[in-house]
């Protein structure tokens, strides 16, 4: 079984958890190929010549990314296809993420063009009801496999590692933290509320966070279709613009927030195991790669009450509803003054991580392109 995976999205992806999952699922392929007689891992690239891949001797073709807006699969199916989609939160929030007019035509070429795929992955159960029910794909077709902490979020104790990254990110004794973009789902306005009531500093890791300038800027040069026009002219902006605008004059007015913006992995490690609590505020996620890496890290976790956050974190983590500021500071404080309590959920973090593993999300991985095969 030859499997060939569409590399462009790896190599175009700025995105710092879709594009790492992808390279370390691959890597765990590669790993398994070598135990498997007859399994090899290739790439291709979705600008090769469609002929030639069609006569090449591939077995299953995997696109590793799926966007409802833009044209991400192929016009011709060139063999046995597998997409992988992580969600569809475009679709679950349309007015927060309006396609406009060429989006909304892309999205019925994208539905079309995922009838021609034989099987889809996705992250968790709460995905797989997402496609099934806004892209109208057969349920039976849909395989949840959960995806696993990066492999180098582990627990550091070395003392002076911590001490230097503390003195160099001037971080506080306690915070909480959060690892992350910052666009309307992952809900940071209720979380930066729910910290300058405890008065507690909020770190936040993340590109995005330092960059919201950048996404207020509206002139000529961001329209991009006619519903943007009309805001343009009577001065209404783009939904996604008024959030930045909100996160903007609440990183400004409420509390203590820290943006520390990109951070290499060297000092990102030892910022996590240095948190006091890491929360995921979400309306909504895929997965919540955060939780994760939280647990690999022996730090107490908070989620949202949201389907895919619970699913991941399940008792390993207290609950908070995500429209009430006033009890997600409730649920961080009951871990910033219970020592006995902490230790807990950090225990039930470190049970929990058993559930997750690139080894066996390769494995399950196989078993759906073996299961192609038998079709």
């Amino acid at each position: 079984m030859r499997v060939a995976f569409d590399l462009k999205s790896v190599q175009e992806d700025n995105v710092y958890g879709v594009g790492l999952n992808i390279r370390y699922l691959l890597e765990f392929l590669e790993k398994e190929s070598k135990k498997l007689k007859n399994f090899s891992i290739d790439s291709f690239s979705f600008s090769d010549n469609e002929e030639k891949l069609k006569k090449s001797s591939i077995d299953i073709f995997h696109y590793p990314y799926f966007h409802p807006f833009f044209l991400t699969l192929p016009r011709k199916k060139l063999g046995k296809t597998v997409v992988t989609i992580y969600d569809l939160i475009p679709l679950v929030y349309p007015k927060q993420y309006p396609p406009g007019l060429k989006g909304s035509i892309k999205f019925i070429l994208q539905k079309k063009r995922l009838k021609n795929v034989d099987a889809v992955i996705t992250i968790s159960e709460t995905s797989k009801k997402d496609i099934v029910r806004f892209l109208d794909y057969p349920a039976e077709k849909v395989f949840a496999i959960h995806i696993a902490p990066f492999p180098v979020f582990k627990k550091e104790k070395d003392r002076k590692i911590l001490n230097r990254v503390v003195a160099k990110y001037k971080l506080p004794n306690k915070f909480v933290l959060y690892l992350g973009d910052v666009y309307y789902s992952k809900n940071i306005p209720t979380l930066v509320m729910a910290c300058s009531k405890l008065k507690i500093p909020l770190v936040i890791v993340g590109k995005q966070a330092v960059d919201i300038e950048n996404k207020l800027n509206t002139d000529l040069s961001t329209i991009k279709g006619p519903k943007d026009w009309l805001r343009y002219l009577i001065n209404k902006p783009h939904p996604e613009i008024s959030h930045y605008q909100l996160l903007k004059d609440m990183f400004e007015n409420e509390g203590n927030v820290i943006k520390l913006g990109f951070v290499p992995d060297e000092d990102l490690i030892p910022i996590m195991n240095l948190a006091t609590v890491y929360c995921q505020p979400s309306y909504y996620e895929g997965f919540g790669f955060g939780v994760v890496h939280a647990f690999a890290c022996g730090v107490p976790v908070v989620i949202s009450k949201t389907q895919a956050l619970v699913e991941v974190a399940g008792d390993a983590a207290l609950i908070a509803d995500p429209f009430n500021p006033e009890d997600m500071a409730k649920k961080i404080s009951m871990l910033l003054q219970d020592p006995s309590l902490r230790a807990h959920f950090i225990r039930r973090g470190n049970e929990r991580l058993s559930k997750f593993s690139w080894q066996k999300t390769a494995e399950k991985t196989i078993k759906v392109y073996e299961q192609l095969l038998e079709r």
